[in-house]
């Protein structure tokens, strides 16, 4: 197959600069960030790290996220504690759920975006 990855995430915001310095803010991500040892970002782009990443469409009535959004964006995050004190300490709203961790799949947050969208961070097992 010749696609290599996913190229970009795109989706409607009703103040995309607002919506785009917070995440910016909060989570690091967007156009010249990059993670930490993943290389330079271009202006355009987000240096992140290689990963697996999950393309799965849930049924239509999912209760996995709120049911007027049509996507939930996951990220992949290291020290899920420390990412979660620091948006905590900035007033972002965390929502954790013991049944939502194992083993073998890892830890998982969630919180949303000022436009409601949610966000859910996942920190994958040790290796």
């Amino acid at each position: 197959m010749p696609v290599l990855g996913v190229g970009g995430i795109f989706f409607r915001a009703n103040d995309p600069d607002a919506l785009t310095a917070w995440y910016r803010e909060h989570l690091g991500i967007g156009a010249g960030l990059a993670a930490e040892g993943a290389g330079p970002a271009d202006e355009w782009s987000w240096a992140a790290h290689g990963g697996p990443l999950v393309l799965a469409p849930f049924p239509a009535d999912t209760g996995y996220w709120p049911a007027d959004r049509p996507l939930m964006l996951n990220l992949r995050v290291s020290d899920l504690d420390d990412l979660l004190a620091g948006l905590a300490a900035a007033g972002v709203e965390v929502t954790v759920k013991p049944e939502w961790d194992s083993p073998e799949t890892g830890r998982f947050a969630r919180i949303h975006d000022p436009e409601g969208n949610p966000v859910e961070l996942w920190e994958p097992p040790a290796a």
